[in-house]
């Protein structure tokens, strides 16, 4: 392609990779408002974002295929409209029930997006460019992050939660009209088979596991969860044995993929939950509204959006393991200090820590893509997209469900409200703990990755 098509490439790549975590960390903000118009308990509202999660990481490897298949271009293009509609109707809902539902929607329309955005980038730009590449497109992931909270927090407090979900319409219709016009189409296993066991087998697992996350400390929880990890179990026996499998898990036979993939999981599920966790605490315990809740938790996204293109070439030119590495440090440290949250903590401390998480996010995301997607070969490009994605997901849903354990576990199915604001803050600190464990786990497996990355 001309230097020029690898532009309107980026261009294509930012708008569209803005799209799920401006409404991601938007909704987030918005949390507060929709609990006090349906009266819902901090455990439904968990609900808002895993319902997306899990319908995204359900969907996500069955997408995939089916895009290398019939066609990446494709179906990413049917993602944006069918995230387009989903946020249209989610505008209509008059119970969480039926928000839930409208999540579920925008959640497959996302699988189908990000299953394919990586493996579009890395077919079109070489090696000695793919880091940047990668980078440019991470930071319209982050420019979403950043706008949200700021934007959604404005949108919520002058005109109502609605409005985050209807202020995607005009956005998804222009990322449709910009799709169309990206020239070529990849379809890296024309002709195969679709396996549909396979997917089905995935997708029981991962939604009986995170059902069973949310009912514990039931009985009945640890036997959904023991179902969902056997049904993992045997989803990877039996895709290694079929001749065209949903996801090509022979893949992990590469020790230093498996190994980034690991901490590429480590490090969403650590910080998927912080926005949640943070946007409650600072509405319910500092008393602030949406908009000015916003623009504190809009740090962390702002940090991402600076430096994750530095990131990004910085690990064209050394080892992104490194780089990556570096930036799980950041993170432990940053889980730590919010491990001490109180009621009387000050907002100087908190924008501290933000700027901390993402410093490090921006330090591990680019660099830990380059490094997957490195080290494999061009024609397993789509395999490891969609790996990549899926982790990523499944370490944004578990550690939504970790947070929900926890909010089980010490408050119960009450609302948030004056009386249990000490047990909240119990759950909060106890969930930064665990997070700052897990990252320093992410800082070994990806310094344990290897050194050897395959260029073209």
């Amino acid at each position: 392609m001309s230097f020029s098509s690898k532009n309107y490439a980026l261009v294509v790549a930012i708008l569209t990779s803005f799209l799920t975590p401006f409404v991601g960390s938007s909704i987030n903000i918005a949390l507060p408002s929709i609990a006090n118009e349906f009266a819902a308990s901090a455990i439904v509202i968990g609900w808002i974002p895993t319902a997306y999660l899990l319908s995204l990481a359900v969907c996500l490897v069955p997408f995939g295929r089916i895009a290398d298949i019939y066609g990446r271009k494709r179906i990413f293009t049917y993602g944006i409209i069918i995230f387009t509609i989903s946020s249209l109707l989610a505008t209509l809902s008059f119970s969480v029930e039926m928000l839930l539902v409208f999540r579920v929607l925008q959640g497959a329309g996302s699988a189908m997006i990000f299953g394919n955005l990586f493996a579009i980038i890395a077919s079109i730009f070489p090696a000695s460019d793919r880091g940047q590449a990668l980078g440019i497109t991470i930071t319209g992931a982050f420019l979403g992050l950043f706008l949200g909270p700021v934007l959604g927090g404005f949108l919520t407090e002058y005109f109502g939660w609605r409005s985050i979900f209807f202020f995607n319409v005009p956005l998804g219709f222009l990322a449709t009209v910009a799709v169309s016009k990206l020239k070529g189409e990849w379809t890296e296993a024309a002709g195969e088979k679709f396996d549909i066991i396979g997917s089905i087998m995935l997708g029981f697992s991962l939604v009986t596991l995170m059902y069973g996350l949310s009912m514990l400390p039931e009985t009945w929880g640890f036997y959904f969860v023991f179902s969902g990890l056997l049904g993992l179990i045997l989803f990877y026996i039996v895709e290694s044995r079929i001749q065209s499998p949903v996801i090509d898990v022979k893949v992990f036979d590469n020790l230093s993929f498996t190994l980034y993939n690991l901490a590429a999981f480590i490090s969403y599920c650590s910080a998927a939950p912080i926005i949640f966790i943070l946007s409650l605490y600072l509405q319910y315990i500092k008393g602030l509204d949406p908009q000015w809740a916003g623009i504190i938790l809009s740090v962390q996204p702002v940090m991402m959006t600076i430096f994750s293109p530095l990131a990004g070439k910085l690990s064209d030119n050394t080892q992104p393991r490194k780089v990556a590495a570096f930036g799980m440090v950041l993170n432990t440290i940053g889980c730590g200090l919010f491990a001490f949250l109180g009621e009387n903590t000050s907002i100087i401390i908190i924008i501290l820590g933000l700027g901390l998480l993402g410093l490090g996010f921006a330090n591990f995301s680019s660099p830990n893509t380059n490094a997957i997607m490195s080290s494999v070969e061009s024609r397993l490009y789509g395999v490891a997209s969609t790996t990549v994605t899926t982790m990523r997901v499944l370490g944004q849903m578990s550690g939504m469900g970790v947070v929900l354990v926890v909010l089980v576990l010490i408050m119960g199915s009450s609302t948030i409200n004056p009386e249990n604001y000490s047990e909240f803050i119990t759950s909060t600190r106890i969930s930064f703990t665990l997070f700052a464990v897990l990252s320093f786990l992410g800082v070994l497996a990806s310094l344990a990755g290897g050194k050897d990355l395959k260029k073209e």
